[in-house]
């Protein structure tokens, strides 16, 4: 069996250089809010080319708490897409504000652009772009917009660690940026994890009380906070796998490579990276007219595949209020397959998965 994810591998290849980690902070007896943490915000903001970083429980919480530090809520717009996962339009509903969804692009299932000007009303007060499976969302005509209409810039960057727009890291190209460290991300932790960067640094300080309650310091709560603290244990396997982004990414791309050399003669729609973007393949995701029965018939062989997403937010039962037409959305769905897609994948694998594609479709 091909798995879609390999941790156990990843384990098997950094495990020595991580359990001295882990066994000198239980050995310390200190779990929350510590050096681990402090030291892995400082190498993590430092990475990523932004002034601050504030670590959280998890890349859900990471885009709640950016939300609610920007004061938004009740009656306000946030305008996002409906083809991202969940926790994207969560993060705005928890906060009272409303999600307002335009369709994405066809080549890089990002943001449509030019469909974000029609939907601002006096309510909107943000727009929340979603760098979609590792590939950047297109931000220069996104700025423009938000410029012209004093809106903030929300970075959903939970699938895109290191991917760049125009050389720069995606998650300082708004007002916050949020990722998640979800285990199967491109830099995940053994559990959840989030962080949240920023360039602003009355934003960061707000952000440090609105995880830990509201405290200015212990026991005393200037305001209604939230326990949204990432621990010690999870923050050093994050300082560890943060030294290996670069690598794995790499191989990710190569990888990405070797699936295009052999498929491009297919009936398939590849992943494209569009001109100025550094795609860093969180998955790697085809379209395919019969897409259901190739994922069955690729199960056959062994190949485990997912579908990312299957349903669009504004069609789930949760958020059937949302009446929009979105068209290339709803298209898009029922066509995407992700395949194995991890840094440990060997080329002999990629190349099998390929060909037992070439027959499954010929």
């Amino acid at each position: 069996m091909i798995p879609f994810i390999n941790l156990k591998e990843e384990y098997r290849l950094i495990g020595k250089e991580l359990n001295p980690k882990i066994h000198s902070i239980l050995e310390n007896g200190f779990f929350v809010l510590g050096e681990e943490v402090r030291n892995f915000e400082e190498e993590f903001s430092k990475y990523m080319g932004s002034k601050y970083a504030v670590s959280v429980n998890s890349g859900s919480d990471a885009l709640f708490l950016a939300i609610k530090s920007l004061g938004i809520g009740i009656k306000d717009e946030i305008i996002t897409v409906s083809h991202t996962y969940i926790s994207s339009v969560d993060a705005i509903v928890r906060n009272g504000a409303k999600p307002v969804f335009v369709d994405i692009d066809p080549e890089t299932y990002c943001i449509d652009t030019s469909r974000i000007e029609e939907k601002i009303t006096e309510n909107t007060k943000a727009i929340l772009p979603v760098h979609l499976y590792g590939h950047p969302a297109d931000m220069d005509p996104l700025q423009e917009v938000a410029l012209k209409h004093d809106l903030f810039i929300i970075e959903d960057a939970c699938q895109a660690h290191a991917a760049e727009y125009n050389g720069m890291k995606v998650g300082n190209l708004g007002n916050l940026g949020c990722f998640s460290f979800y285990p199967t991300k491109n830099l995940g932790a053994y559990g959840d994890g989030g962080m949240i960067v920023t360039d602003d640094a009355e934003l960061s300080e707000l952000l440090k009380q609105f995880r830990n309650y509201g405290q200015s310091k212990k026991y005393y709560h200037d305001f209604q906070g939230y326990n949204s603290r990432l621990d010690e244990l999870q923050a050093s396997v994050l300082r560890v796998k943060l030294k290996h982004l670069d690598d794995w990414n790499k191989k990710r791309r190569k990888i990405a490579e070797i699936y295009n050399a052999h498929l491009k003669d297919l009936d398939l729609i590849l992943p494209v990276e569009k001109e100025g973007s550094k795609h860093v393949f969180h998955l790697y995701v085809i379209r395919c007219k019969n897409r259901d029965s190739l994922k069955e018939e690729l199960l056959k062989k062994g190949i485990q595949t997912q579908i990312h997403y299957p349903i669009p937010i504004h069609k789930q039962k949760a958020y059937q209020n949302s009446i929009v037409e979105l068209p290339v959305t709803e298209k898009v769905c029922n066509e995407i397959l992700s395949l194995p897609m991890n840094p440990f994948l060997k080329e002999d694998e990629v190349i099998y998965i390929c060909e037992m594609m070439e027959v499954a479709l010929s």
